[in-house]
């Protein structure tokens, strides 16, 4: 594949970064995140870099990074996490019946540019903008070198995923094809504890989750959280060791190796975490999460023993008590998942953009988006209907 020229001129220059650590980190967090607020971890600069300085992108990964930056008088002034791929595996927004379409049809589907928090269906900031009068303009900008930067280098697409809903209509306004997608996130509304969340649920669901919690300690199992600094290396190597066994059962090759979570925990220590089951002292199940500013980000589990609803304790309840607690505004539980619709978790919509430079292939997508964004609509409003909430007072 070709790569982009950039432009040298005094004027407003887009620049293409092979590598994130070529981006002042002071300036693409000011970017990424404006507001402490609502950080977001995986746009963080320090999170790509860990993805990058570990190699879980980059050479024979499929990942390439060509991260995009415009750059005004000497300030860089927008941005995007941008890759060019050259498979579909890591993305969690499904594309592999069109690269199967391109194929049949005798024409090539990669190299495509995706513009993503690789291996993380976390909805976030995809157009890091700044801020004022300038920043619809900016944005545009930032797009149309997108686009150029496919053109150059032979892509046949360009995809933003998991994008803000803001940031996924101005795409659309941009000749982008808009597709939606489904989640499950919890809220909470300023509870005080679980025993609040409770009282929300309708009698029956209630007890069900009592039930639950107490089933999946019931052989003697203890929970820990460790957050920050008081991670240890052994407790990354439990959790990696957890990660592992859901990977290969998973992915068949897990994405991540061993050495990016201790860079994680190096790089954003306050963001990480853990979660363990364990018994006598010896975790036997864990969960990292993310800490957001208003959210916890659940993100990997495993266990190397198998327990009725220890998943449901460990991934989801205590979830919610950790967010609870640290006064966290929702817990984003990651892709799919009906079964949390009756943990409390509300389905809840995603979004992403695409661009196909190929008539045929974009007429076709096009379509078929159309009717998929009908058919998820219709479904979480179903599922709305179904969550476990109380619609009346309680009654035990």
């Amino acid at each position: 594949m070709s790569e982009p020229q950039t432009n040298t001129s005094d004027e407003p220059a887009l620049q293409v970064h092979a590598r994130i650590v070529d981006v002042d980190a002071n300036a693409w967090d000011r970017l990424a995140n404006p507001d402490p607020a609502t950080f977001n971890p995986f746009v963080a600069h320090a999170f790509l870099k860990a993805l990058e300085d570990t190699a879980a992108v980059g050479e024979g990964t499929g990942w390439h990074p060509r991260h995009l930056t415009l750059v005004e008088e000497g300030r860089v002034t927008a941005a995007m996490p941008l890759y060019a791929k050259t498979h579909s595996q890591g993305e969690f927004v499904f594309d592999h019946a069109w690269a199967d379409a391109m194929h049949r049809a005798g024409k090539r589907y990669y190299p495509k540019l995706q513009c993503a928090v690789p291996f993380t269906p976390v909805p976030g900031p995809r157009l890091l903008v700044e801020g004022g009068d300038e920043a619809a303009e900016r944005r545009d900008l930032l797009v149309a070198g997108a686009l150029h930067v496919a053109r150059e280098m032979d892509c046949s697409s360009l995809h933003v995923t998991f994008a803000g809903e803001p940031e996924w209509r101005a795409l659309g306004d941009q000749g982008f094809l808009l597709r939606t997608g489904q989640q499950f996130h919890f809220t909470n509304p300023g509870y005080r504890n679980f025993d609040d969340f409770l009282a929300t649920l309708a009698s029956r669901k209630r007890k069900t989750l009592k039930r639950e919690r107490a089933e999946a300690v019931a052989s003697g199992l203890t929970i820990r959280h460790v957050r920050g600094r008081d991670i240890t290396e052994a407790d990354w190597d439990a959790f990696f060791a957890f990660y592992m066994d859901t990977g290969a059962r998973k992915w068949g090759r897990p994405y991540l190796n061993r050495h990016f979570f201790s860079a994680l925990g190096a790089a954003l220590p306050d963001a990480c975490l853990l979660i363990f089951a364990e018994r006598d002292g010896r975790p036997i199940a864990g969960a990292l999460n993310l800490v957001g500013g208003d959210c916890l980000y659940g993100r990997y589990w495993g266990a190397i023993e198998h327990h009725p609803f220890l998943h449901f304790e460990v991934c989801y309840y205590q979830a919610i008590e950790a967010a609870i607690a640290l006064g966290l505004s929702r817990v984003e539980a990651g892709a799919q998942g009906e079964h949390k619709l009756a943990r409390g978790y509300s389905p809840v919509t995603t979004h992403s953009a695409h661009f196909m430079f190929d008539a045929g292939l974009r007429k076709a997508v096009a379509h078929y988006l159309d009717h998929e964004r009908s058919v998820i609509e219709e479904a979480n409003a179903e599922l709305q209907a179904l969550t476990p909430y109380r619609k009346g007072p309680v009654q035990d």
